[in-house]
């Protein structure tokens, strides 16, 4: 009798669980694709964060030990670097200007922060970085100064446009010349030249800038210690690009996306048209296209992220489909959630960019669906802190998976061993021009 009453109540709570997991797996498969029928919950039971890491990215030895080369007593001249798009463009862009000016023995002009009507922003350098900061930290690597002496500081520079160059483009045989003759001279660095050729000492300029002598301004610190001190810990930064111009620019098409969407990747499109056919599989395979927040909410589960975890987005404005993500994982917050209205509206692009990058380099961990400027320096940034739970959501995993027809649990397994392999090996982590490998 005892063991009937017993049997009876247990059997029941059992095929009420059932009955819910029925019912969540069902629901699931109607909001991805991902999920099929014979899915059942997939579990390593440690998150990506425990997997056992046997390389790690950190500041090489040759720039944190000093500055290798004393600075010659006479300057070649004054070099202005003019930076163009959003902040983490013309950081990279002040990154790479500075390291010029050392190889080219130039004092360097504060940096001039070209207004971009595109990103909606206005900002000069002094707006976001700490200027004084930025010079004392700069002492001995290179000379920098707010003005240029009066017999200068009437003119403009002549301007080297260096942004198009293309091959193995050399500064010292095309910029010096230039320099020599009119003492003052503006530049847009370029892409092409390789910094693995700097000498050592105008690479260890470069690392100082980029990575030790930017400092926000005080505003934005204490703004930025005002976000982070609004999320609940521990957190997650997830950096998701799926805005209308991101999509547009990537030329990929996406089925089953809200109308309003649609149209706001039509509207941003002009003339890139999408690839079609074979091109759009090769294109998409190559992992040209951005991952949805469906996607990424499916790549974080696979990576056995818990669906309770808090996640800071790091996004700009307009992200697209974001019910995806936070319909899935229900504790997100943003930049004008946590705010004050008033704070959030006097903001333009770039210092509403520089939050995001102050908390995702102070975060417990940091996921990005892309591999942009920002999400390099961050990584960076963050291996020179010692934060090591970085890491990139491959969106060519993603694809060459769902291209062979794995779903499920078969696609979720096949993520945590592409990703858990990459995050072991600290692919992504940093970049090599600055920091160097150590094997654990």
């Amino acid at each position: 009798m005892i063991a009937s009453v017993i049997k009876k109540p247990y059997l029941n709570t059992y095929a009420v669980a059932l009955l819910l997991l029925l019912s969540l797996i069902y629901l699931l498969s109607l909001s991805s694709p991902y999920f099929d029928s014979s899915f059942n919950s997939f579990s390593t039971g440690n998150s990506i964060w425990s997997v056992k890491r046997f390389i790690e990215w950190r500041p090489c030895d040759w720039w944190i030990r000093g500055h290798l080369n004393a600075l010659p007593e006479e300057s070649n001249g004054y070099i202005r670097v003019d930076c163009y798009g959003g902040l983490n463009q013309m950081r990279r862009d002040l990154c790479d200007g500075v390291g010029i000016a050392r190889l080219l023995n130039a004092t360097l002009v504060l940096p001039k922060f070209e207004v971009a009507a595109y990103w909606n922003e206005s900002s000069g350098f002094a707006d976001v970085f700490d200027v004084d900061y930025f010079i004392g930290k700069m002492n001995g690597f290179i000379k920098v100064v707010k003005e240029l002496p009066p017999e200068i500081a009437s003119k403009e520079p002549v301007h080297v446009d260096c942004s198009k160059r293309k091959g193995q483009f050399d500064y010292i045989e095309s910029i010096l010349p230039s320099l020599l003759e009119h003492h003052y001279i503006s530049i847009t660095p370029a892409m092409s030249q390789r910094r693995d050729r700097y000498p050592r000492y105008a690479k260890a300029a470069l690392c100082q800038a980029c990575y030790s002598a930017l400092r926000l301004t005080k505003f934005l610190e204490d703004k930025g210690s005002e976000l982070l001190q609004a999320i609940p810990k521990p957190f997650l930064s997830l950096h998701l690009r799926f805005e209308p111009d991101m999509v547009a620019y990537s030329q990929c098409e996406y089925q089953g996306l809200s109308l309003a969407s649609m149209q706001s990747i039509d509207a941003a499109r002009g003339d890139r048209k999408p690839w079609t056919g074979e091109a759009a599989r090769v294109w998409r395979g190559r992992g040209k296209c951005p991952l949805t927040p469906n996607e990424t909410a499916f790549i974080l589960q696979s990576l056995s992220i818990p669906l309770d975890t808090n996640i800071y987005l790091a996004a700009g404005d307009g992200l697209m489909e974001v019910e995806g993500l936070t319909s899935v994982y229900t504790n997100v917050f943003t930049k004008s959630s946590l705010l004050t209205n008033h704070d959030f509206k006097s903001m333009h692009g770039n210092t509403k960019a520089a939050l995001d990058y102050h908390v995702s380099i102070n975060s417990d961990s940091y996921m990005a669906t892309y591999f942009g400027n920002m999400d390099k320096m961050v990584a960076a940034m963050r291996a020179y802190k010692g934060l090591f739970k970085t890491l990139f959501l491959s969106r060519r995993h993603f694809a060459d998976f769902t291209s062979k027809g794995l779903k499920g649990k078969e696609l979720m397994g096949a993520l945590w061993k592409a990703h858990s392999d990459e995050f072991a090996m600290g692919i992504g982590s940093a970049l090599p021009d600055c920091f160097c490998e150590f094997r654990l």
